[in-house]
């Protein structure tokens, strides 16, 4: 398993914009093989940061999913981004 997980910076007047036009992809990650979720969400504090959580079973599935990655206007909005992959080898109750 693995998941994907950060945030990404984007102009505070352009972020709900942003988040509209990502409402597609959200709905065909989590419809995608090995999806076991997958969320952009706005950060009730700073309103240019967007939060990323992704969760897969397989790196290749999510590089199925990926394709190419984000749009050229996605990736024009972005103003800074700190988002990793962590490899998870086990998962437990809290």
């Amino acid at each position: 398993m693995l998941i994907i997980a950060g945030s990404l910076r984007v102009e505070p007047a352009a972020r709900d914009a942003y988040l509209s036009d990502c409402s597609d992809i959200i709905a065909q990650a989590r419809a995608a093989a090995g999806c076991l979720d997958f969320l952009l969400a706005a950060d009730p504090v700073e309103p240019g940061r967007i939060h990323v959580y992704e969760r897969w079973e397989s790196p290749e599935q999510l590089a199925a999913f990926r394709g190419s990655g984000p749009s050229d206007v996605q990736t024009t909005a972005i103003l800074d981004a700190d988002v990793h992959r962590y490899l998870i080898s086990g998962v437990e109750a809290p």
